[in-house]
């Protein structure tokens, strides 16, 4: 028999949603005040300041920056470090977090010790360049790539879901005679999926987000990823001098409109990726951090 909710359980329902409410609206919000300040004139913008509808909606801004190939060219680079990315570094991360997971591995709180100091203490800005020069690796996209494909928070997070595996799985892929690569990617990564497709997710947003590896790196602005694009379009429609030549139009962008145009082109496709993964997110990344 269902008992009736008390006053006091039924105000704190609504003061609960209340709050959560507000917290969503005040998240959402900015977003809805760049998509629609991207439709809007550039005076407009400056009279209202902030805009939720537009009342004279245009498409200046967004003509403006397809008036070239260079922000479809800026997409493709960042399109293709996010997959090329993802996928090296989900590789690698599971390889190395299906090894430390293993009981039987010699040294593997030692190694523990080197991945979580990563956390904790990092070589810098300029060893790190200093590095990735000697390498031979400047003005190219592995750059991009091979320096930032293990994160540690990510490895650790991985790790610990596949310890969360029952062992008689490996025991019986043993017995039939699959070898360590055979149960990784034919037993544990299918069965890591929520992990996997979380930690994917980390991933994902990360390279397609890369601004400062580009700007130390990468001196070729057909190479450029988006993000390195949209601070040189800021800097332009802001008045101050910048490389970008290639948007040269036949007329003057409207200032504030291109700024949210040119954001809400370099947001929408890392936002339609994450519909795909949502149902395995918040299991994943529990199942991953319930066991040290």
């Amino acid at each position: 028999m269902v008992r009736d909710k008390s006053w006091g359980s039924r105000l704190f329902e609504i003061a609960n949603y209340s709050l959560l409410a507000l917290f969503a609206l005040i998240t959402v919000l900015p977003f809805v005040h760049v998509l629609a300040g991207s439709f809007t004139t550039a005076e407009e913008l400056i009279q209202k300041k902030f805009v939720l509808f537009p009342t004279q909606f245009t498409l200046d801004a967004y003509r403006y920056i397809f008036s070239t190939d260079i922000l479809l060219r800026s997409l493709g680079v960042s399109i293709f470090i996010t997959v090329a990315g993802t996928f090296i570094s989900m590789l690698l991360t599971s390889m190395m977090g299906y090894g430390l997971s293993r009981k039987d591995l010699d040294g593997r709180r030692l190694f523990m010790f080197l991945v979580v100091f990563t956390m904790l203490f990092s070589g810098g800005m300029i060893p790190t360049f200093l590095v990735v020069k000697e390498l031979g690796m400047i003005d190219t996209y592995w750059a991009l790539l091979i320096p930032s494909s293990i994160n540690a928070f990510n490895l650790i997070i991985l790790r610990n879901f596949f310890q969360n595996l029952p062992e008689g799985i490996e025991e019986s892929a043993k017995i039939d005679g699959s070898n360590d690569f055979g149960i990784l990617f034919r037993i544990v990564i299918p069965l890591s999926m929520p992990a996997i497709a979380t930690i994917s997710l980390f991933y994902a947003v990360s390279y397609w987000n890369v601004f400062m590896q580009a700007i130390l790196y990468i001196d070729d602005s057909t190479k450029w990823p988006i993000q390195v694009l949209l601070r040189q379009i800021v800097i332009m429609a802001s008045g101050m001098q910048g490389d970008t030549s290639d948007l040269a139009g036949d007329y003057a962008p409207p200032e504030e409109t291109i700024k949210m145009a040119v954001i809400v082109v370099a947001t929408l496709p890392i936002l339609l990726v994450y519909p795909f993964l949502q149902k395995h997110f918040a299991k994943g990344a529990l199942l991953g951090s319930v066991k040290g």
